[in-house]
């Protein structure tokens, strides 16, 4: 392997954004660098907007609606949950787009951190690696989910070994379709978008027809032929408690997670300042139309009493009320090619923020992170979290430590998040006009104040002690909010050792230089420089 060249002139530090503060290659802090120019451009709108798609469609609309039911009393106020969650997601969506365009390039919310928060240099990007790496706990969740549907739709007998080996070879799979046959995973990955907007689309005309007495579409005469749509029965049960409509509230934000997932692959957009612009939005329509109409469509099909008292999912019912009860496997076959859809969606933005990691120099052997080798994508951050996704499967039973990871990394992307939009209400204020914040597409004032409000929800909710209902079987009820907030520490620690105390001890400082690699990556290096 021929050793890195240094680089030397514009081009990979040209700004995107105009009047941007920048300084020499040598020495350049990670905000400097936040707005520098990428390389590579794979996706088009059509791939953008099943990135976003995909990624926030997952299992939750199959199981989700009966507990937004449980927690907010009625259908009613369970339908107004939900419109109040696609308009917070419609404004996350405008936050993000504003992001985007102002620094339009591979990464995601590790470049608005670094723009935002930019000294101590360096030490927001130490903190943001710790959390990186957390988030890959989603990726073992919805392997296990495709795991558990696929044996069942299959029909094979349960198995906690087989689930496993099922989700290990799911991971291994989209590692492969992403890390060395890049174009067939984006084409797989549009496909099943594609699939799951048509299959859920279904579902929704089917309800709608069903609710018109369309013949054909009747519930079946050994159910309960529903009345939930009765203005009087509407609303029946409203008034659960402001701890159980909480409750309601924080499943719905957290089922519009993931507008922001094109955010991290914005240097392989075709022209991303307009493509984002375009795509996030219809992305999000696609996700209100399909997450509201097809809750009419459960609501329209099964009865409210069905819907709390059973304990098999709201879809599940939906399908067995229209076609029958031997239907069960093939909502499985769906649910399963969901969540793969969903998989794919994840690794692939994942992998470019733990490569843009690589890039900036931070990781120990940043030459490997930063690497296309050898089939020009990200293999080496693709499997990466490939190792931690198992590590982490292998290694937690079942139960409150199985759980337990999984709050914990829904908790520290709601910390980020909430650091993010404080970044972005910071740079609109006039302390902050030496930053030049000036994108293509700039989102109201109000706009960033509620996605900072909803994200501050998020993080004290989790906070507040639950009434009727346990968290854990063992663990306290904050036990992943604080283990969110011990991260920090840890990024903390590793930027206090490796650029204080390491330096004042052997007598140097490091400086960055741009460095070439030999697969044509261009990334940031540390050099040690003797003091004299």
């Amino acid at each position: 392997m021929s050793p890195d060249k240094h680089v030397s002139g514009v081009g990979e530090t040209q700004p995107l954004l105009t009047n941007t503060h920048s300084q020499s290659i040598v020495g350049t802090s990670a905000s400097d660098g936040a707005a520098l120019q990428r390389d590579y451009t794979y996706q088009g709108f059509f791939s953008t907007v099943f990135l976003i798609f995909n990624r926030i469609i997952g299992t939750g609309i199959y199981a989700t609606p009966s507990l937004i039911l449980h927690a907010s009393g009625s259908v009613g106020v369970s339908l107004l949950v939900w419109v109040l969650g696609a308009c917070l997601a419609a404004v996350g969506t405008a936050v993000y787009i504003e992001l985007g365009t102002g620094l339009p390039r591979n990464g995601g919310d590790k470049n608005y951190l670094e723009f935002m928060y930019r000294r101590p240099k360096f030490l927001v990007t130490c903190i943001y690696s710790t959390y990186s790496f957390l988030i890959a706990t989603a990726l073992v969740t919805n392997s296990i989910v495709f795991g558990d549907y696929t044996v069942n739709a299959l029909a094979l007998p349960p198995s906690a070994f087989l689930t496993r080996v099922l989700a290990l070879s799911i991971l291994a799979f989209s590692v492969f379709m992403h890390g060395c046959v890049m174009n067939w995973g984006l084409r797989l990955q549009n496909a099943l978008g594609l699939f799951k907007l048509g299959v859920l689309s279904a579902v929704a005309i089917a309800g709608v027809l069903s609710l018109a007495g369309v013949p054909g579409f009747s519930v079946r005469p050994e159910y309960d032929r529903p009345r939930n749509f009765e203005w009087k029965l509407m609303w029946e049960g409203t008034g659960t408690g402001t701890n159980a409509l909480a409750s309601a509230v924080y499943n719905v934000l957290w089922s519009f997670s993931g507008f922001a997932n094109a955010n991290s692959s914005l240097s392989e957009i075709k022209d991303p300042v307009r493509t984002l612009s375009r795509a996030a939005p219809i992305a999000m329509a696609f996700v209100t139309f399909v997450y509201m109409f097809v809750n009419v469509a459960y609501f329209a099909v099964v009865s409210k009493t069905d819907i709390l008292e059973s304990e098999r999912i709201v879809a599940a019912l939906f399908f067995r009320n229209l076609f029958g009860p031997t239907t069960e496997r093939t909502l499985s076959a769906l649910i399963a090619l969901s969540v793969l859809g969903n998989l794919l969606s994840a690794q692939f933005a994942l992998s470019r923020g733990v490569q843009e990691l690589g890039r900036e120099g931070i990781l120990p052997n940043s030459k490997f992170f930063a690497s296309n080798k050898p089939f020009n994508a990200p293999l080496a951050a693709l499997l990466t979290l490939f190792i931690v996704s198992c590590a982490m499967m292998l290694a937690a039973p079942a139960g409150d430590a199985y759980l337990f990871m999984i709050s914990w990394a829904g908790y520290s992307t709601a910390l980020m998040f909430t650091a993010v939009s404080l970044g972005l209400l910071l740079l609109h204020t006039p302390a902050y006009r030496l930053w030049n914040w000036d994108p293509p597409f700039r989102s109201p004032k109000v706009v960033n104040v509620l996605f900072f409000l909803s994200n501050v929800f998020l993080v004290v909710i989790p906070l507040v002690p639950p009434t009727n209902t346990r968290v854990y079987n063992h663990l306290p009820y904050w036990s992943h909010p604080v283990a969110s907030f011990v991260v920090p520490f840890l990024g903390v620690a590793y930027w206090y050792i490796w650029f204080i105390v390491l330096p004042r001890r052997r007598g140097y400082k490091l400086e960055r230089v741009w460095v070439l690699q030999d697969d044509g990556v261009s990334r940031y290096a540390f050099r040690k420089v003797p003091l004299t």
